[in-house]
């Protein structure tokens, strides 16, 4: 069974630290959900998580599998089998759609990223349909002329294709209508099922009409506050973050 532990994590960019002592896991089959305001730290986690050299870990760690990647290079991050996805992905245009699925595969394969792969690109072009993606953004350079959902169901592929043991996404059901959001939560179910541990950021009950959260926690001000269930989204969608939080704190001064 894989597991990513997040263990007293505390996070510093551009000189200013961000997070402040976070601490979670998410193992296989799960589907644990984050929440949080905006500035709460959410996106900082996912960028530390896939190892982006702009955060700076001041203290604490990231295991897989009880292992630290908390030094190593994005690269061998995801070959061991963490896939992050973004809240506002780049651009690639000089790389086509269909070479970049073709060398994350080889990547995980051991092989050179030019090494012809014709039966992932089937198998992609299947899950893309599945995913309400037209079969031109194969063709394209990779995110020329997405739209926000297009993105969306973009990574979702990936994560589709690659069924690493842990996916990380970043609101994943930001910029989608009621169609693309019930076909993203049926593949993150899918990636659950399938035994990915699938830790994921949302601000919307909504996303729940399509999966299962094994638990939800919220952050606020660089930490998790807080550890509960589905019921925590649908109240913080009730009466919004600050009300909640003000809820919270009566309950815990009785």
């Amino acid at each position: 069974m894989a597991k990513l532990e997040i263990r007293n994590l505390r996070v510093a960019a551009g000189g200013k630290e961000i997070l402040k002592g976070v601490s979670l896991t998410v193992s296989s089959g799960e589907v644990v959900v984050l929440m949080g305001p905006n500035g709460s730290g959410k996106s900082t986690l996912f960028q530390t998580i896939a190892g982006n050299p702009k955060y700076e870990v001041l203290d604490g760690d990231i295991l897989l599998d009880g292992e630290s990647i908390k030094d190593l290079p994005p690269e061998d991050r995801f070959a061991r089998g963490v896939f992050v996805g973004f809240q506002s992905p780049v651009a690639v245009p000089e790389v086509r759609f269909a070479f970049m699925l073709q060398a994350m595969l080889n990547i995980r394969a051991g092989k050179k990223l030019t090494d012809p792969n014709p039966q992932a690109l089937a198998q992609a072009q299947k899950i893309a349909a599945e995913l309400g993606l037209k079969p031109d953004v194969f063709s394209r350079g990779v995110g020329v002329g997405f739209s926000g959902g297009e993105f969306k169901r973009a990574e979702v592929l990936q994560a589709l294709l690659l069924r690493p043991k842990i996916v990380v996404l970043d609101e994943p059901d930001s910029g989608l209508d009621i169609d693309g959001i019930a076909a993203v939560g049926k593949a993150i179910m899918e990636l659950s099922a399938s035994g990915s541990g699938v830790l994921l950021s949302t601000h919307y009950a909504r996303v729940l009409r399509f999966i299962k959260p094994t638990r939800v926690y919220v952050m606020a001000e660089g930490r998790v506050i807080l550890e509960g269930d589905e019921g925590v989204i649908k109240r913080i969608e009730e009466v919004g973050y600050q009300n909640y939080f003000r809820e919270i704190q009566k309950e815990l001064a009785l």
